[in-house]
């Protein structure tokens, strides 16, 4: 049987911010994103969840809301808390840091990462950098 690989904040933060971008559809590396992403952020209404977080991270539900909180904290995340329900939306900030440091999370935690997709094909954003 394999070690457990112990994932740090900082994957789990790639994993989310990367599904978010996903969610929305944003091709990082696309021409003049700076440019496009604040009316790409401002038309688009679409959140996730945090459930959806916590299936895409692979954690339990405390990691999860350490993870959602330090985004928030860093200004990379919006949560909006309605009743009991998260609606997750990614910022600007959080557009340019993942497409700033995707590569160099690729590199750094490459072996996590395929461990982590072990069981399902890896995300578009990982295969593009490889």
């Amino acid at each position: 049987m394999p070690d457990r690989v112990y994932k740090d904040y900082k994957i789990y933060s790639c994993l989310a911010l990367n599904k978010l971008v996903s969610v929305l559809g944003i091709y990082l590396y696309q021409d003049d994103l700076e440019k496009k992403i604040d009316g790409i952020l401002e038309n688009d209404k679409t959140t996730v969840s945090k459930e959806d977080i916590k299936h895409e991270i692979k954690s339990n539900h405390y990691m999860t809301d350490k993870v959602l909180k330090k985004l928030e904290e860093d200004g990379f995340i919006r949560l909006d808390r309605i009743e009991n329900r998260y609606r997750i939306r990614i910022t600007k900030e959080g557009v340019l840091h993942i497409k700033k440091y995707n590569t160099f999370y690729a590199e750094m935690y490459k072996r996590e990462m395929i461990a982590h997709y072990q069981y399902r094909e890896l995300p578009d954003w990982f295969k593009k950098l490889k």
